[in-house]
């Protein structure tokens, strides 16, 4: 059975045999030193062929000896690492509850064993002035070995300060990791230059192991716009899988993060088809649609949560009954526990699996517009029209003047350029028709909102597309962050907008029950207020995006 997951924050120090270990209760925060206890561990370390959850940064090891022997999986954090533990089982067996967490990285790969890591540990307790410990000191002493082709046996000591509970990612924690820095480097130690015991142990073994196809696209120049776009879509593919774990474990801004990742992974596709072509391209778009609007049904729950949360803590008014206070608190909460919940099934379903191997097959094999058939290509040309907008766009290939040039005769920025036109150019038609038509209180209130939702989404693909060409040569760094903060200025209007729909809900719902829904009407009329206040820097941000788009023009356009 695992153990609940915990953060664990620590500092590394690399130490000679010789040196002696200073007085600790030096350290502000601590008080006394508990009895040191010596533990002789031993723990064999896992990973793929191709060194998969390494290169991820997470650690899969079967450790014995010591108070916490089992399996251990250690997966990267903001300031620490989260672990995970199980019981002791068979060594040929990772238990199942572990690589759950880590199944977007190894996938369907046999794990075996790549390092084992021999351990002669002192480990002595903090205490603080109350008696509560706040961290462990560990002196190891480590023999290891690479169990890779090439690996040899390494020998080291190492001190390591480990916060205790709840001290881990709290500014107090912090100062006494600095302090105790600067107490064991005046002592005569050094910062670490290895992350991991797991590091140090496999050495220059691991640069002789496989890479995975996905990380080195063949065929690709340097410098071409398939190039940039492929890293763009590697950059978001990790990201995509770095969250899977988060998202389980159900960790802070996991889902959203997540969400954005799978979004932006679609938005390229869409946006450089022409860059790249063919029925993989539509099929992996149509699956991250999916992934993403599952994702969305979570994260609008949790958004409006938040936000109700706000406004009833808020409330200084005294005229939010009890009813209406516990369903406002209570529903949305119970609306995410259930969108997790499907998030989850979804993670475990092989579709899942088999979308993150088509996005990887796509890295490691771009399927290039110049390769693809020509009815392919021209359905590329023709699939980015909005819906209402069939044929409006241009053929990637297209110049501003409508006219085809031959790709070989335009450099990559040209290339690129015209696909941020595109985007550009939509974004301003969605902007004019947002002017035209939000004002117009003639239409009813939800259209009137989808005229801005466009705005945004729109304003997102340009961004993401920003992002691809900036470092090919283009100067689109300032677009990007003019389209960041367009965005987040619709983004703070559309949480507005899904917190009073929400909000509508809970009153025709207060109204079956019979009960009062002036609480309601208080809360959604704050809401409309909040979103017409987001509104008020919208048409200085679309300025700044018009402004910057006409920076970004090749000089030899």
């Amino acid at each position: 059975m695992s153990t609940q997951p915990f953060i664990e924050v620590e500092a590394k120090f690399a130490v000679d045999d010789t040196i002696a270990v200073p007085d600790l209760t030096a350290l502000t925060a601590v008080e006394s030193a508990g009895e040191t206890v010596r533990h002789s561990l031993s723990a064999i370390y896992y990973d793929t062929a191709d060194l998969r959850l390494t290169r991820a940064k997470v650690t899969l090891r079967r450790r014995t000896g010591g108070k916490d022997d089992g399996w251990h999986i250690k997966l990267p954090g903001t300031t620490g690492r989260t672990e995970l533990h199980a019981e002791l089982t068979d060594p040929s067996t990772p238990p199942d509850e572990l690589l759950d967490a880590v199944r977007a990285i190894i996938r369907r790969e046999p794990l075996s064993p790549i390092a084992q890591v021999d351990n002669d540990r002192a480990e002595t307790p903090l205490y603080d002035a109350a008696g509560d410990q706040v961290a462990e000191f560990c002196d190891d002493r480590v023999t290891a070995w690479s169990l890779l082709p090439g690996g040899q046996q390494t020998t080291w000591r190492e001190w390591e300060v480990e916060l205790s509970g709840e001290l881990a990612e709290t500014v107090d924690g912090n100062a006494l990791l600095h302090e105790a820095t600067s107490l064991l480097i005046n002592r005569g130690a050094r910062k670490s230059a290895s992350p991991s015991k797991l590091a140090t142990a496999l050495g220059d073994s691991a640069a002789a192991a496989p890479v995975p196809p996905y990380m080195s696209a063949e065929g690709l120049d340097e410098g071409s716009p398939a190039k940039a776009v492929v890293d763009s879509l590697r950059v978001q593919r990790d990201r995509l899988v770095e969250w899977d774990p988060k998202v389980r474990n159900d960790e802070w801004d996991s889902v959203h993060q997540m969400r954005v990742a799978t979004r932006e992974l679609r938005s390229l596709l869409e946006t450089f088809e022409g860059i790249l072509a063919g029925d993989q391209l539509k099929h992996v778009e149509s699956e991250l649609k999916q992934l993403a609007a599952l994702l969305g049904t979570a994260r609008d729950a949790e958004v409006v949560e938040e936000r109700f949360i706000g406004l009833l803590d808020s409330d200084t008014t005294g005229m939010i009954d009890g009813p209406a206070s516990e369903h406002v608190r209570g529903d949305m909460r119970r609306e995410y526990e259930r969108a997790h919940r499907r998030i989850l099934r979804t993670l475990d379903s092989e579709r899942y699996l088999t979308l993150l191997d088509d996005i990887d097959a796509l890295l490691a094999n771009p399927p290039l517009a110049s390769d693809a058939p020509a009815d392919e290509e021209a359905g590329a040309a023709d699939s980015g029209s909005a819906p209402g907008e069939a044929g409006s766009e241009t053929a990637s290939a297209e110049s501003a003047s409508g006219e085809s040039a031959p790709a070989e005769t335009r450099s990559s920025e040209e290339i690129l350029y015209e696909h941020l036109e595109r985007g550009y150019k939509k974004l301003a038609k969605r902007h004019k028709l947002a002017r035209e038509h939000y004002p117009d209180t003639s239409l009813p209130l939800h259209d009137r909102e989808e005229y801005v939702h466009d705005v945004r989404k729109a304003a997102k693909k340009l961004r993401y597309s920003a992002n691809a060409a900036k470092d090919s040569g283009l100067k689109a760094g300032k677009l990007s962050k003019a389209c960041k903060e367009l965005q987040e200025i619709l983004g703070d209007y559309q949480d507005a907008v899904t917190s009073w729909d929400r909000i509508e809900k809970l009153a025709a719902g207060a109204r079956q029950r019979g009960e009062d829904t002036f609480a309601y009407g208080m809360l959604y009329q704050r809401e409309m207020s909040r979103g017409d206040k987001a509104l008020e820097d919208y048409p200085k941000a679309f300025k700044e995006v018009k402004k910057a788009f006409k920076k970004v023009e090749p000089k030899d356009n």
